[in-house]
């Protein structure tokens, strides 16, 4: 990258569930004490996405006081009627986030899409508006806000806390049209990573630093007139990036 395409960002919201894998067997759901990285790549992802770039989440900033809360819920049974579940939530979660987008190499034939400074001023724009797409925190009734925020500024909960260990986590999953070396390629895989807390600050390992877990294969999907599959490249004709 050349330019300027790094985005900071507060997201906020009255609770938030960032599942643990293995606590959704028996139909329950706990969460993590702190985002996941999947998570708030699917905040950012809601404000602003297109298979052209791949967005990195850097840091995130935990600004409020980690607080848990246990709701009984009764979702739907497969075979009919109603169960009864408990779910815990963080309550009143506010972070910071700090991201920015490479291209995404899996995808040459959107290479003329590859404006960074277009794709840059659109996420910002987006952010501004608040997202393109409903926001939430992990899981679909956890609504939440997106506003501008410089990352680092204001007072944060944890900002004298030296280091908060979290152990061993889920960090997220690489679809094939994100693969990034071979052991990826054509294959649905699992991340995980040791995450802890400094000041406040979790630093995001990168995707390929992660512990990879292969789940099983699947072929990048296509795009492409030929195939009468949407590209949003030349819909309304001949399109210049140059």
């Amino acid at each position: 990258m050349e330019h300027e395409n790094r985005v900071e960002f507060e997201v906020f919201g009255d609770y938030a569930l960032f599942s643990d894998p293995v606590t959704r067997t028996g139909g329950e759901k706990l969460t993590y004490q702190i985002p996941t990285y999947e998570a708030m790549k699917g905040v950012l992802h809601s404000v602003y996405w297109k298979p052209t770039i791949i967005w990195i989440v850097e840091s995130v900033r935990v600004m409020n006081r980690i607080q848990t809360e246990t709701k009984g819920i009764r979702p739907i049974k497969f075979s009919g009627g109603n169960d009864l579940s408990y779910y815990t939530y963080l309550r009143d979660c506010r972070y910071q986030v700090r991201a920015r987008f490479i291209w995404n190499e899996n995808r040459p034939d959107l290479a003329k899409d590859r404006n960074e400074n277009k794709h840059y001023l659109i996420a910002k724009r987006m952010i501004e508006r608040g997202g393109r797409r409903d926001v939430y925190l992990g899981t679909r009734e956890c609504q939440a806000y997106v506003i501008p925020e410089k990352f680092g500024e204001g007072t944060g909960f944890y900002d004298d806390t030296p280091e908060l260990d979290f152990g061993m986590m889920y960090h997220g999953i690489t679809y094939p049209d994100e693969a990034y070396n071979e052991k990826t390629q054509d294959m649905l895989t699992v991340r995980l990573w040791r995450a802890k807390m400094e000041h406040g600050i979790i630093h995001f390992a990168p995707p390929p630093e992660c512990t990879q877990r292969p789940v099983r294969e699947m072929k990048m999907k296509a795009f492409g007139q030929d195939i009468e599959n949407f590209t949003g490249l030349g819909e309304f004709g001949q399109v210049d990036f140059e």
